[in-house]
């Protein structure tokens, strides 16, 4: 039964991979390659080189992502190492596709500016799923998971920064105009990315001071399954002791939480902070 459940597992996981990698396929293809800019991805280079090496864009994509993701495997462990092996050889895969059923395809859109938005946008959705389950798309992806696990960068930055050599590649082949949106292109994805990924990610650290303490604390423990600290606080005015009840406590915990406050006492006093890292740093 075990052995079932971690099949299932697999299967499952394999499939949310294989449509996020689809997705940013599609992203790069019917997107990234129209607009000819270099926008925060390998893809991107390998359209930059694809001017200069007599060779298709999904095989150029392959071999650079090789070399990167021999790096990733021994940085960021064996779990995102292998998810990335599996990503790094399906994206190629799913250009190589592409290439095949829809070949010397233009633009939807017509315009360059209107496919460094939709490619901003599609592909951010997928690289959040990949790097949500602790995999990549390869290529910069891994670059952007390094900086993040050492230098402790948010992923939307590192992908921003490592993205803008290949953003400045496109001033070899382009316009200036190109080379413009290639770096605007590669400082929104960073921005949007961080959205999808701290926007999903991100909890509430909810500080409330009411009478109905016990209440509250109950609620918080066995309704909603969390954790609280009380802290003592006096006012500055008359210096009367208070104790705020602080948690933390993701989006619909929040919900719940305010509509319990709302009923059990409307004029608590509550503040409200965002939280989007937690660590639990253990003594030596």
């Amino acid at each position: 039964m075990k052995k079932q459940l971690n099949y299932t597992k697999i299967i499952l996981e394999t499939l949310v991979l294989t449509a996020a990698v689809a997705i940013i396929a599609a992203a790069v293809y019917f997107f990234l390659v129209p607009s000819h800019t270099s926008v925060s991805s390998i893809s991107g280079l390998g359209i930059v080189l694809s001017n200069f090496v007599p060779l298709p864009l999904s095989v150029i994509t392959m071999i650079l992502n090789i070399v990167l993701l021999i790096i990733g495997f021994f940085t960021c462990g064996k779990e995102f190492g292998v998810k990335t092996v599996y990503t790094s050889i399906m994206l190629p895969v799913f250009l190589g596709l592409f290439e095949i059923f829809f070949p010397n395809f233009e633009s939807f859109t017509n315009s360059q500016e209107l496919d460094v938005i939709c490619y901003i946008l599609v592909g951010s959705v997928g690289l959040s799923i990949l790097f949500d389950r602790n995999a990549s798309s390869g290529g910069l992806d891994i670059v952007a998971k390094i900086m993040n696990k050492y230098l402790h960068m948010e992923l939307g930055k590192a992908m921003s920064l490592s993205g803008m050599c290949v953003a400045l590649s496109a001033a070899l082949v382009y316009d200036k105009k190109t080379v413009v949106l290639s770096i605007l292109g590669t400082y929104f994805n960073g921005i949007v990315l961080d959205h999808f990924i701290f926007d999903h990610n991100v909890k509430r650290r909810v500080c409330i001071i009411t009478p109905k303490e016990k209440e509250l604390r109950e609620f918080i423990i066995h309704e909603l399954h969390s954790g609280a600290t009380i802290y003592e606080a006096y006012g500055a005015y008359n210096m009367e002791k208070h104790n705020e009840i602080i948690t933390i406590v993701d989006k619909n915990e929040y919900q719940k939480l305010m509509n319990f406050i709302n009923k059990l006492d409307p004029k608590a006093f509550i503040t409200v902070y965002n939280v989007s890292d937690m660590r639990y740093q253990p003594k030596i």
